[in-house]
């Protein structure tokens, strides 16, 4: 026997370490036609490694205070070696996160990924989301810049509508009367300490919950029903080597992408690193258009739509908080969109634009027209999961194969 096969039994005694790469790779049978869609949860994973790594990195030079965040970014961008690139690769990251996790969560409803038996997978999924929305806005205040600034005191007033608790609650939140030092240095805790252990922990409960059940597929088919004599299911191949090699070939064009962002536009024209975040935090100037980072402009925009501040904060924490009921609000028998009726094909479809639209009104500044636009799509939003329960159970659904296609 060999010295490494005489460690692996010695680890093994000790340590379930080769039974558990077995449960999770070697021996995990996935279904055998995924297809571009799924590409978006390995990325996932692979932005939430360039986050932690050049966070780290990063944290090494950064000073958490309100004299010397600003400058200690300038340092890092100007000084220190290779520091530009690191900061962008972070900067873009984080904006990339959320691509890839928004295409994730379009493909979970297009493919029905929420259905039973998955709807543990969706909340933990649902809670990845929040932890990664929390995540970002701690760390947007963090380099100090103006629009950072600015920002955060928007949405940092937002408690304030509370009726009775409003007040204190914003006070809490920012550990002073106004924004300053003490609101950093808070953030930064939460940002570099708290809510990565907590997002670290919810992707690893969100594997072994995938793990457990077994993964979804295009055409919606729970292959685990049609098993070879040895219980390896008919329309399954081991995720390694086959789809640890076929993500390799989605995390190489992914990178290029990415870098040809992080070396050529790592301001995003703007969406990504605002032109007053060039700027040092100032409470006497304020920048000529506040809004948040792209990623958070949809709800800000339903936000705006409402014309009471109280109902606009309940309208954005309502649009969130409806994507955890998905799983009971959808009564098709069929999980994939390939086999649900055209309404189901048409509300997706109306959702989307909704969504993309929202978005985009977000992040402009507020005109007659525009208002009148985000009332409409905030609208349209909320149709969508209201009347879910009843265009999924009045349409005409295709009966699904006994077998997946396009994989064979």
């Amino acid at each position: 026997m060999s010295m490494g096969k005489k460690i692996m039994q010695w680890v093994d005694a000790r340590f379930p370490a080769t039974e558990t790469y077995e449960y999770h790779m070697s021996k995990y049978y996935a279904p055998k036609n995924f297809n571009f869609w799924y590409f978006f949860g390995v990325l996932s994973m692979v932005v939430l490694v360039n986050q932690l790594v050049t966070g780290i990195w990063l944290t090494m030079m950064y000073n958490p205070s309100a004299e010397g965040a600003f400058a200690s970014v300038e340092y890092i961008m100007r000084d220190v070696k290779g520091g530009w690139l690191i900061r962008y690769m972070h900067s873009t990251g984080a904006s990339a996160f959320f691509v890839v996790v928004y295409l994730h969560m379009f493909r979970a409803l297009l493919y029905g990924s929420y259905q039973k038996p998955r709807e543990l997978i969706w909340l933990i999924g649902m809670g990845i989301y929040l932890a990664l929305m929390a995540e970002g806005f701690f760390g947007y205040l963090l380099p100090w810049g103006n629009m950072s600034f600015w920002g955060a005191q928007v949405i940092l007033n937002l408690p304030a509508a509370l009726p009775v608790i409003g007040d204190g609650l914003a006070e809490w939140v920012r550990g002073d009367y106004i924004i300053s030092g003490i609101t950093l240095n808070r953030f930064f805790a939460l940002h570099v300490v708290a809510i990565p252990l907590v997002l670290v922990g919810l992707v690893f409960m969100h594997l072994v919950a995938l793990h457990h059940v077994g993964s979804n597929n295009p055409d919606g088919i729970d292959i685990k029903k049609l098993k070879d004599k040895n219980g390896v299911p008919l329309d399954g191949i081991e995720f390694h080597p086959y789809y640890t090699v076929h993500d390799m070939v989605g995390i190489v064009v992914f990178f290029i992408c990415f870098f040809a962002v992080v070396f050529f536009f790592p301001e995003g024209g703007g969406f990504f690193l605002e032109p007053p975040n060039f700027e040092a935090a100032n409470s006497l100037k304020t920048p000529a258009h506040i809004a948040p980072v792209w990623y958070y402009t949809p709800f800000y925009a339903i936000l705006r739509a409402v014309p009471n501040k109280l109902g606009g904060v309940i309208a954005m924490g309502a649009a969130i908080a409806v994507l955890f009921l998905i799983p009971w609000l959808d009564r098709s028998p069929v999980r994939s969109m390939r086999y649900k009726g055209i309404l189901s094909k048409i509300a997706l479809t109306v959702f989307a634009i909704s969504f993309v639209s929202l978005g985009y009104l977000g992040a402009t500044p507020t005109t007659d027209a525009a208002t009148l636009a985000a009332r409409i799509f905030t609208v349209l939003y909320f149709l969508f999961f209201l009347l879910m329960p009843i265009y999924t159970a009045i349409e005409k659904c295709k009966q699904p194969p006994e077998r997946v296609t396009g994989g064979h």
